[in-house]
């Protein structure tokens, strides 16, 4: 039961971040749209951990992967850049 409550936090998390992105509120440069998708991502990985399925679990391993390099690429830009992007 704990899992799946983790799993559908990660769930809501993906599907909020999907939504502000299709609606305008948030860019996909934004900082806070990687780290809440990895999140989302680690959140599903860790209730397939109980009920594991491989389809499932390589979907969010390259979703954490993809919105890890976000992460990085983020912190990689200079400090200015950021500013502009976190408007968004």
């Amino acid at each position: 039961m704990l899992y799946d409550l983790i799993g559908i936090c990660g769930v809501i998390l993906i599907l909020i971040m999907y939504g502000m992105v299709q609606t305008d509120r948030l860019s996909v440069k934004n900082i806070y749209y990687s780290i809440f998708n990895a999140l989302g991502a680690l959140f599903i990985i860790i209730s397939l951990l109980v009920d594991f399925n491989l389809s499932a679990f390589l979907m969010e391993f390259f979703w954490l992967l993809f919105s890890l390099s976000g992460i990085y690429k983020y912190l990689k830009t200079p400090k200015i850049e950021r500013e502009k992007r976190m408007q968004n």
